[in-house]
């Protein structure tokens, strides 16, 4: 039997793995379940697994569903240090991160200094400070599988030349990783950006996903997030990776090695594969989602990604070229800034112009980002962007 922990069981990484386990059988077992505010949802969800553990960081959810659980799951104190017990339990045979931002941070550490198997789709914790972190799965023998299709797709056309633990083998033999983006809404958008109401960054063509990621992938910047995760995670430097804008969704990325060959994984856009992927790894099974057709699949694109129009991505790129803490302060300012512009604080091209306001601000570091540096620089981002968010001075920003 395989015991899960899932962090972030209410969002749709979350969900599409319940899903997932239901359907693979007795073998696999829901061990431990966080969210954060959806309670009708986590109670189900409870109700339905009966893990062992449960939390939830909201104080007001917890007060709301602490006298609702079975009696053989433990609901943990509303708290971190809740998540951060969950991940590192000794029965754990695999840990999915499915939280959204910084938060998922220290939960994963505690993961690797247990030596756990990690699924991730919590890419903020790579972007932050991804080369200590893939340091420190090699100290602790932990691994990383990750689920974020793009990511996967590369995982999986490495097959069996790549040791999660580190990645470090598998550099040397590839030439290029060809980095695929729907372009999301407004890849091929002929209006003013200025103008971009919420309901329409929302409004992904292809993935149904959780707020934050879905307007990244409008503004691109989850793209850039991507980039500088595999570049950590795959120990390969940013002149190899190619962003290529693909809008069917079809070629979830792609691999060229240096003796010319190119591996590319294809399929239906439904995130429930790379995810059992994730949780049978090393192994397949049967799945319920919608085979290829080739023969309806007759035309793919692929165009580059317009950098002056979608200045986040640009953003990100120059973050990874100046590395330090730089990624970090990145993350942190974007998570501001799209909670701004859905609750109608920003417009949409201002997302890009409160990250470089913040960017601006940085304090020059050199080499890599500790955990410490990388955890104090999203506060002090964070922070930063709250101060110039209430005194406008990102609308003079020219980028």
């Amino acid at each position: 039997m395989k015991n899960i922990v899932i962090l972030g069981s209410t969002g749709s990484i979350g969900t599409s793995a319940l899903d997932v386990i239901a359907r693979l059988g007795e073998e696999y077992r829901v061990l431990a379940l966080s969210a954060n505010n959806n309670t009708d949802l986590f109670l189900k969800q409870i109700h339905a697994f009966r893990p062992r553990f449960a939390a939830v960081l909201n104080p007001a959810s917890y007060e709301k569903i602490k006298d609702q659980m079975p009696t053989e799951t433990r609901l943990l104190p509303p708290e971190i240090d809740s998540l951060m017990f969950m991940a590192s339990l000794p029965s754990a045979d695999l840990v999915i991160s499915g939280v959204v931002g910084a938060v998922g941070f220290m939960p994963l550490i505690s993961a690797i200094k247990a030596g756990r198997t990690i699924a991730l789709a919590n890419k903020e914790p790579m972007v932050m400070a991804g080369k200590t972190i893939m340091q420190e799965c090699e100290r602790w023998q932990a691994a990383i599988i990750p689920v974020d299709s793009e990511p996967s797709a590369i995982f999986q056309c490495l097959g069996g030349t790549a040791n999660e633990h580190t990645y470090h083998n598998v550099s040397p033999m590839i030439s290029r990783i060809f980095l695929t983006a729907s372009g999301g809404p407004f890849a091929k958008y002929k209006g003013n950006l200025d103008n971009v109401t919420p309901a329409q960054a929302l409004n992904h063509p292809r993935w149904k996903m959780g707020k934050k990621i879905t307007v990244d992938s409008a503004t691109l910047m989850n793209k850039g997030f991507e980039a500088i995760e595999i570049m950590n995670l795959f120990n390969v430097p940013e002149e190899k990776v190619q962003i290529v804008i693909h809008p069917q969704s079809i070629v979830h990325s792609a691999v060229e090695f240096n003796d010319g060959a190119i591996l590319a994984q294809m399929g239906e856009p439904d995130m429930r594969v790379p995810i059992q992927y994730a949780i049978t790894y090393p192994q397949r099974a049967p799945s319920p989602v919608k085979k290829l057709d080739l023969f309806e699949t007759a035309k793919l694109e692929f165009f580059k990604p317009d950098l002056s129009r979608f200045v986040c991505l640009d953003l990100a790129l120059a973050a990874a070229r100046t590395g330090g803490i730089t990624p970090a302060v990145l993350s942190a300012a974007d998570e501001i800034a799209v909670d701004a512009f859905l609750n109608g604080q920003i417009k949409f091209t201002d997302i890009s112009k409160l990250v470089y306001t913040v960017l601006r601000k940085t304090p020059a570091t050199s080499g890599v980002a500790t955990i410490n540096q990388a955890l104090e620089a999203d506060q002090w981002a964070r922070e930063t962007a709250v101060e110039i968010l209430k005194d406008g001075s990102y609308k003079k920003a020219v980028i």
